[in-house]
């Protein structure tokens, strides 16, 4: 089982190629997110931790944690969101570890995909076979922000301002897929990439 790290710029269409490739490969996504929701369930390793760090005022009335509520504090706060990751990026790469492993031993898959935008900067590389980076010019990530997200010019600029530059996905990823032009095209490069693989199915 190969295991892969797709990582891209907001707004590059991670989510659109991955859903593509898991209609067209035998393979499992795992989106970084989900699995740091996971690890912030009540009697998970980062519940909590992050209590103690934020107080009881983030918790939903069941006692989930509200992750609206605490992206409002750690994003107001440099210094607390770094507290946050150091609790929550370890533990999800333990989680998606475990989750490769389980995997592996029901040797069902020919592929394991795990989505991040932090692969890189959290060492994703040492850890995954390759990393595939899925890219789409600035204008084009920006346009889908504004119509899908309804972002402002400010908040495109800051997350593109804190994002890794392009020659570092390059540096660091295997394989490119380019998505800033027609889904048919994007499509024939996933096609391409998953046979050369040997992943098309």
């Amino acid at each position: 089982m190969k295991t892969i790290g797709m990582t891209g710029g907001v707004g590059a269409g991670k989510t659109q190629v991955l859903s593509y490739i898991e209609k067209h490969c035998n393979c499992r996504v795992l989106l970084a997110d989900l699995a740091a929701h996971a690890v912030e369930q009540p009697g998970q390793p980062c519940y909590d931790r992050l209590l103690s760090l934020l107080g009881e005022g983030i918790l939903r009335g069941d006692g989930e944690i509200d992750r609206g509520k605490m992206a409002a504090l750690i994003f107001a706060d440099a210094g607390l969101l770094a507290e946050v990751n150091a609790v929550v990026h370890p533990a999800v790469k333990t989680y998606i570890l475990e989750e490769i492993d389980a995997e592996k031993k029901r040797g069902l898959l020919d592929a394991f995909f795990v989505e991040a935008a932090l692969l890189i900067e959290d060492g994703y590389g040492q850890i995954l076979d390759e990393l595939w980076y899925v890219r789409a010019n600035r204008d084009v990530r920006a346009q889908r922000l504004r119509t899908s997200r309804q972002y402002s010019e400010e908040k495109i600029a800051q997350i593109f301002a804190s994002q890794l530059a392009e020659e570092d996905f390059l540096a660091h990823c295997k394989v490119v897929i380019d998505n800033s032009g027609s889904l048919a095209d994007t499509y024939r490069q996933i096609d391409d990439r998953l046979k050369e693989a040997g992943l098309y199915r």
